[in-house]
């Protein structure tokens, strides 16, 4: 969502809530529900937003073995980048052909690696590559370290998508019980106790 149409949203929600209770209070009310509303549609994605995250996190572990291996094989890190970005595509492959592209033109490893950084995992990942490349070591087992734990990482986003699809198809039914509920069972009682409390007076 755009800052423009996010304030425009915000600014909305707090009239709403301004006119709603009216004077001093509703001024401090709708401002207070204007920056609040604001600050939660920032942290909103967009679709296209979170179908490239997706994308990314499912590309990212698999990227990352294709390029080992192509080290492995003795592709200097330019060359296996762009090869690998090219093979693989989408936002890991685009961000990966970049990598190449910086290392090629004299770019130091930790900002040629930067490129990735915005991908989900891939902070990590291109800290473990600028490191690896500052230090000598060898990048080739860094990257497939890496690999296996961006692996796990998947595995446990997935786990946690899954509790998270339960928790959505319950909630439906909380809704419609919860009021039921407090109407059938919590009514009666607190109206039992108001008129024994009344009774008693």
């Amino acid at each position: 969502m755009g800052r423009g149409r996010r304030w425009l949203y915000a600014i909305g929600c707090g009239l709403a809530a301004g006119l709603l209770l009216g004077g001093l209070v509703g001024v401090v009310a709708g401002v207070v529900s204007a920056v609040a509303a604001e600050r939660m549609l920032r942290r909103v994605e967009s679709p296209h937003v979170r179908r490239e995250r997706a994308m990314a996190r499912g590309d990212l572990p698999f990227a990352t073995d294709l390029l080992a291996a192509a080290l492995r094989t003795g592709a200097p890190p330019d060359r296996a980048a762009i090869v690998v970005g090219e093979a693989v595509g989408g936002p890991v492959g685009t961000r990966l052909t970049l990598v190449g592209r910086a290392l090629r033109l004299g770019a130091t490893p930790r900002d040629a690696w930067a490129h990735l950084a915005d991908l989900p995992g891939g902070r990590r990942l291109s800290r473990v590559a600028a490191r690896s490349a500052d230090r000598g070591t060898a990048l080739t087992q860094a990257l497939e370290r890496q690999a296996a734990d961006l692996r796990v990482a998947k595995a446990a986003a997935g786990e946690a998508s899954a509790r998270r699809v339960g928790v959505l198809v319950v909630l439906p039914l909380g809704v419609c019980f919860l009021p039921a509920f407090v109407l059938i069972g919590v009514v009666p009682v607190v109206a039992a106790i108001i008129r024994d409390v009344v009774g008693a007076l």
